[in-house]
């Protein structure tokens, strides 16, 4: 393929790519669905199960192999500039009064379904080798495995507080607070078990070294890189235009160090916007927060996409989707279950730990961010990365119709606590109104 042609295809398929993925967002948004999760739909469909499937030449026409390199290469941009943001955003002052129930909530919720994925992973070699896996895992598969099952995407989880009215409730903030802390938890625990992989960064460096250099990245991000935007973005009135390229410059180097120590771009991503100050009132600076947003949004349909020709569903098999149900099952769960039985023991009652525990049992982005990780790390199987994602897909689908079972559950259970009418001393119910004084 020519230099001409391969831009043709690329301009076409991105044309394809926006439309298609922004489409079935807003789509699933008049479902009462978060907007990523149609994105995530457009992405599989346009790969290789059911486009490729369905539409074979199309599939081959509209991606062929030359345009992949720059798909990737974008989508891994959008993975840079959304995972900045999100750690701009990540605030965990906010646990306030509640910070040892958001605490131990964030706690349980991850150590629950982090020992009950490794321990499936250790149990069940067998089905694992049928989709692919090595009958011997690495520890690093085995903690992916937990890690996998562990994870609450934040950005989705905060979009279906917003959308259901929950900011200001105590259920609301006690589950964005503890995904918060979860967050931060997960994603350490995802870089150990990823920098643990030999080779590849760092000069072919041993992890032990990897390990020494991450752990002084982090330790000069945080001493030094943050004094010097706190100066730069305080101290000096630049351009918002100049202050955005700076700080996304800043977060691509980052993400390029993290892959050079062998981590994944995410990582580096997370960190600059971490250790990037906010105002000096604690506030963030909506020039930019706002393009961040426009910018993330508007490109992550590459991530989608790219993530979804990774997607077999016929490679699956019987063993595959018996194994997507029993997934999914134990993600459900352990998420509801921990996250509920944590937040009743720091007192909430029972219908608000059940919304905390349904809220937790989110995946969406921050899954699907994990997953690939975890595939280009060479940890998942190509059959095993689709039931993961099939996984993902269906808990945060299911979050919605579970806050509407735990509303009615909670009205049922007020209206059965209401008083019951003392009867009339004639045997008849007593009346309403005049006749009732």
């Amino acid at each position: 393929m020519d230099h001409d042609a391969l831009i043709a295809h690329f301009v076409g398929a991105s044309a394809l790519i926006l439309v298609a993925a922004h489409a079935a967002g807003w789509l699933a948004r008049r479902l009462r669905q978060p907007y990523i999760v149609g994105q995530l739909a457009a992405g599989i469909a346009l790969g290789p199960s059911l486009l490729g499937g369905l539409a074979p030449g199309a599939h081959a026409a509209l991606f062929p192999s030359a345009v992949g390199p720059a798909l990737t290469g974008l989508a891994q941009f959008a993975l840079v500039i959304f995972l900045f943001g999100v750690g701009y955003e990540l605030d965990l002052s906010m646990l306030g009064d509640r910070a040892r129930t958001s605490v131990t909530v964030a706690l349980v919720s991850f150590v629950v379904p982090m020992a009950v994925g490794s321990g499936c992973a250790l149990l069940f070699r067998e089905p694992l080798r049928e989709l692919g896996m090595p009958r011997d895992l690495s520890p690093a598969a085995v903690v992916f495995a937990g890690v996998a099952l562990s994870i609450t995407a934040v950005p989705v989880l905060t979009a279906i507080v917003r959308e259901n009215g929950l900011s200001r409730s105590v259920p609301g903030v006690v589950a964005v607070s503890a995904a918060g802390v979860l967050d931060v938890i997960g994603w350490t625990v995802l870089a150990g078990a990823m920098i643990d992989r030999g080779g590849g960064g760092a000069g072919g460096l041993g992890w032990p070294w990897r390990v020494a250099l991450a752990v002084g990245f982090v330790a000069l991000m945080g001493l030094a890189a943050r004094p010097v935007l706190r100066r730069l973005l305080w101290r000096t009135r630049l351009e918002p235009s100049l202050r955005l390229a700076l700080l996304l410059g800043f977060a691509l180097a980052a993400a390029w160090v993290t892959h050079s120590l062998g981590l994944h771009v995410i990582f580096g991503a997370l960190l600059a916007g971490v250790v990037t100050p906010r105002e000096k009132d604690g506030t963030l600076d909506p020039d930019l927060l706002r393009p961040l947003h426009d910018v993330g949004s508007l490109l992550l349909p590459f991530f989608f996409v790219t993530s979804g020709q990774s997607v077999t569903v016929t490679g699956m098999g019987a063993t595959g989707w018996v194994a997507l149900l029993v997934v999914t099952v134990l993600a459900v769960t352990t998420k509801v279950g921990g996250g509920a039985v944590a937040a009743r023991l720091g007192g909430l009652d029972r219908h608000d730990a059940r919304t905390v525990g349904v809220l937790l049992s989110a995946r969406g982005l921050t899954e699907l961010i994990a997953l690939d990780a975890g595939r280009q790390a060479g940890l998942l199987s190509g059959p095993l990365y689709t039931v993961l994602v099939f996984m993902a897909l269906t808990t945060t689908l299911l979050t919605q119709p579970l806050l509407r079972l735990t509303e009615r559950l909670a009205a049922r259970d007020r209206a059965a606590a209401l008083p019951a009418p003392r009867p009339h001393p004639d045997g008849a119910p007593a009346a309403r109104g005049a006749d009732q004084r």
